[in-house]
């Protein structure tokens, strides 16, 4: 055996030692056992598997935490805007005190203006990011502005809902557009006037007496493709009766009755009345369409009214009924949103829970597949550290000899 040979294999022996050593201390600090895929090619591939897997959750955990902080928002100002309604409602109802002078009007106009400016706020709230909550996909225009050309407060986004991945197969929206919490509101339903169209009644008045009633009557029989069917005719015939027909035909059953000049006629929520010598004749009106409205436009409606002097009473019990049903419309519509934001967050706190368990789990099988056992990386440090003395040692003193030793 030369020397070279002998040299050769104790260097070897020396740098196989070191390389296991170093693999065990690099095991240790990395605090895994795969350091290249060629370690473990099936394991590796899970634990990458696993890495993606964890890093995606991780960004759904981030989601589920911006879209709660939003929701909330939202809620939030939805809450102080039913109290603020509420308040409106209230005063709107307290106006009808007949014995309210003048005075009295102004001071709850101005009190309600003070309102419409609060919920003007509140309709235009921004979020941590600067953007317009209820703007839709719009987030950078205002929600809400007043047009001074139709004097009334206007939609300025769209009716667009920005959605975040919280789970592979859940995107839950994280806005509500203003145009659906807020315009998506009917206004009260209501009549066009009775009006004489045959006999000689004198005067002729047409109100909603039961609100109620008249709001189920009117959801069931308005009809939007056939608009002469929306039209109503009180027949009165010799000697005193009356018959309500709907487009000049008979209700099945038959409305009909005894008529008295002066005395009220109900149907449907609706109280009519004819003065007059009105026998025979005929009078009509018919069911307006339907409009929505947005609080702010119902609240500058209102204030205008309050603030008109001398107004006749039937017209302030006309507009303190559109503000009081337009108000709890506007309220339930908010109470709507609400429950729909309470269920999404309801979701999400399953969802995040579930995320949570999830990357538990794949960090436990991560751990299974890659983590070095500390004993038994510690244990390969010792006994490679050994291992190379003793190489060293031998090296040492195996390099030394030679054959002129043996034949001396």
């Amino acid at each position: 055996m030369s020397f070279n040979m002998k040299f050769n294999m104790g260097l070897n022996g020396v740098i196989n030692t070191n390389a296991k050593m170093s693999r065990a201390q690099e095991q240790l600090t990395k605090q895994t056992r795969i350091l290249t895929p060629a370690d473990d090619p099936a394991s590796s591939a899970k634990v990458l598997g696993l890495d993606q897997n964890l890093a995606q959750t991780e960004q759904y955990q981030k989601n589920s935490v911006l879209l709660k902080n939003n929701l909330a928002l939202e809620e939030t100002v939805l809450s102080n805007m039913q109290t603020s309604m509420d308040r409106a409602r209230v005063l709107a109802i307290a106006s009808g005190n007949g014995t309210y002078a003048e005075q009295d009007l102004q001071a709850v106009a101005a009190e309600l203006r003070q309102i419409q400016v609060e919920l003007l706020d509140l309709m235009n709230t921004k979020n941590s990011e600067g953007g317009y909550i209820f703007s839709g996909y719009q987030d950078k225009i205002t929600s809400y502005a007043f047009n001074p050309v139709t004097n009334s407060y206007e939609f300025q986004g769209d009716d667009g809902q920005k959605a975040l991945q919280i789970s592979p197969t859940i995107a839950l929206p994280g806005n509500d557009s203003g145009k659906m919490v807020f315009d998506d509101v009917n206004a009260r339903f209501k009549t066009s006037d009775l009006v004489v169209s045959a006999g000689g009644a004198t005067s002729a008045s047409i109100k909603v007496n039961n609100q109620t009633q008249f709001d189920a009557f009117y959801r069931n029989t308005y009809d939007s493709l056939v608009p002469a069917n929306n039209t109503f005719n009180l027949v009165l015939s010799a000697p005193d009766i009356y018959e309500i027909q709907q487009n000049g035909t008979s209700l099945v059953p038959a409305v009909t009755g005894t008529f008295t000049p002066g005395e009220k006629i109900n149907f449907q929520g609706l109280e009519l009345e004819v003065n007059g010598p009105a026998l025979p004749g005929q009078l009509d009106f018919s069911l307006n369409p339907p409009l929505k409205k947005n609080v702010l436009n119902t609240l500058q409606d209102f204030i205008q009214v309050l603030e008109t002097p001398g107004l006749a009473s039937f017209d302030r019990f006309e507009a303190i009924s559109d503000a009081t049903v337009q108000l709890e419309n506007a309220m339930a519509t908010l109470g709507n949103s609400m429950s729909s934001i309470g269920g999404r967050i309801n979701v999400l706190d399953s969802v995040f829970e579930t995320n949570e368990d999830l990357k538990i789990n794949n960090k436990s099988y991560r751990a299974d597949l890659s983590e070095v056992d500390y004993a038994e990386a510690l244990t390969e440090i010792t006994k490679q550290e050994i291992a190379l003395q003793a190489i060293s040692a031998t090296f040492t003193k195996v390099s030394s000899i030679s054959l002129f030793d043996f034949i001396r």
